[in-house]
């Protein structure tokens, strides 16, 4: 069965954006963090696009959350919008209210954790990179996947 990862984009953000997320869910850098500058032919950019990322990858739990940084000179354009979520399932309800409290600050809550009429523990919010989150906590076993 294949594996799936989010990616995500920034424009210029990445390695910010990273940060936060491995302080809310520890861990390292699978491979540290790779620049533009670090890939052939990227001798003729802009200074400040050759320290944009060109790839980061956090391992969180059995998956790994993976991005990049957009380079403008190249015509890359960052659109922002609600068409991806990354969506967490924790072990708890206590972990889930963590998750939730840590991610959404600085962002905008669209559902705050609540029991749902679908028997979860369910919240949905955007960080403060414009990433949409949801949290899921399944009490019932075997639900989270």
């Amino acid at each position: 069965m294949a594996k799936l990862n989010p990616y995500l984009n920034f424009d210029g953000k990445a390695e910010e954006a990273f940060n936060f997320y491995r302080s809310v869910f520890g861990g390292e850098f699978l491979g540290g963090v790779m620049r533009m500058s670090d890939a052939p032919g990227t001798e003729n950019l802009p200074e400040d696009e050759k320290k944009r990322v060109m790839h980061i990858a956090l391992p969180i739990g059995e998956d790994v959350l993976m991005a990049s940084d957009i380079v403008p000179s190249m015509g890359h354009k960052l659109n922002v919008g609600n068409n991806n979520y990354i969506s967490v399932f924790p072990e708890s309800r206590e972990e889930a209210d963590r998750l939730f409290g840590a991610l959404s600050a600085g962002g905008t809550v669209e559902m705050p954790m609540a029991d749902q009429f679908w028997g979860d523990y369910f919240g949905s919010f955007v960080d403060q990179f414009g990433i949409h989150w949801m949290i899921n906590y399944a009490a019932r076993q075997g639900h989270n996947k």
